[in-house]
């Protein structure tokens, strides 16, 4: 790790203390860097604008990807305050950055009441077994929007 590595942590857990501060949310910040440069940052905003997936990891690669005019982040770097949750890891695996550095681990956010075990949990039974109940319906014709992506000419593959 290098001292640029310290640095940029250390601006994604001054992210987390503002969106303690200012009240926007819980205590989480994370940026993105490419070449280093910070290119996205943003601290969890769940509560003031009432969006469970406004988690600072999902806000700093939205205004990355928004920076970067691409739905990837190859060659970046995410800085994060906390280990992600597995919402904010699907994000990072479909955004494809270099490499992660985080602060706390998910034993730490537990520990003052951020605890996602459960998700995890649920992610090992069937689908049928879940606190939520889903069900397919109409699979077949939902299928005919998959040919239709098979078929497309020039479609922009991710």
């Amino acid at each position: 790790m290098s001292e640029f590595d310290q640095q940029f942590m250390r601006r994604a857990i001054e992210l987390a203390e503002q969106g303690v501060a200012s009240n926007v949310g819980g205590p989480f910040g994370a940026i993105v860097v490419h070449q280093n440069k910070i290119i996205g940052e943003g601290c969890n905003q769940v509560t003031s604008s009432n969006d469970p997936t406004a988690h600072a990891e999902v806000v700093a690669i939205r205004a990355a990807c928004l920076h970067l005019s691409h739905f990837q982040l190859h060659d970046c770097v995410l800085y994060t305050s906390c280990e992600p949750c597995p919402m904010c890891l699907g994000a990072i695996y479909w955004a494809r950055p270099s490499r992660v550095f985080y602060g706390c681990t998910h034993t730490d956010a537990a520990a003052s009441g951020f605890d996602d075990r459960f998700i995890y949990d649920e992610l090992q039974r069937e689908i049928g077994e879940r606190r939520i109940p889903m069900e397919e319906l109409l699979r077949s014709e939902a299928l005919r929007v998959f040919e239709l992506w098979k078929n497309k000419p020039g479609r922009k593959e991710y």
